[in-house]
């Protein structure tokens, strides 16, 4: 059965939760609920989507470019297609935020593979998804949603994609493709 994306996924090294929202063609929402601490994700940027940040409770920090940004509850920071950007939580008290991206395009099948991943536990010391099999799993979809890492050029990162599209092959990785999405 496909991974419920409406479901708490809870991120055992990091504590953090994810949980889908809404769904429009207009808009993709999850909840991100992260605990005190310093939850830096890798930065990295969407060539096709904005994503808004909207803070429910605590406070986020996030670089655009470079720039530091700081949003408390009731606020939102709004990060334009193709910036460069990561988002990290407030590490005095807990961080309920609504992000938001815009458009919508396959951003649930995204997270599907993602809370797939979490749930099962493919994640490295600091707890990210495993990036090679998550590689897969967009190469297999076609993304359109994808987001690339901001250090890695678009082309390089194509071939990254096609590399791990042809490892995850060999390695049976459909399997778990089909199990989070179908």
């Amino acid at each position: 059965m496909a991974t419920n994306i409406y479901d708490r996924c809870t991120n055992p090294v990091t504590g953090e939760t994810f949980k889908a929202v809404s769904q429009t063609a207009y808009a993709f929402t999850i909840q991100w609920i992260a605990q005190p601490g310093d939850h830096r994700h890798l930065e990295h940027l969407h060539d096709y989507q904005d994503e808004i940040i909207h803070i429910k409770k605590g406070e986020a920090r996030v670089l655009i470019d470079g720039k530091e940004h700081i949003a408390g509850a009731g606020e939102k920071v709004i990060i334009t297609r193709g910036k460069s950007h990561v988002a990290f939580s407030n590490k005095n008290e807990e961080l309920d935020a609504w992000v938001e991206y815009r458009p919508a395009l396959d951003q649930e099948r995204v997270y599907q593979c993602y809370n797939g991943l979490i749930n099962d536990g493919y994640l490295d010391k600091n707890g990210s998804v495993n990036a090679p099999m998550m590689c897969y799993m967009l190469k297999k979809m076609k993304c359109k949603a994808m987001a690339r890492p901001a250090s890695i050029p678009a082309p390089a990162f194509k071939l990254a994609l096609n590399l791990y599209y042809l490892i995850g092959g060999l390695k049976g990785w459909d399997k778990l493709y089909e199990k989070y999405t179908k």
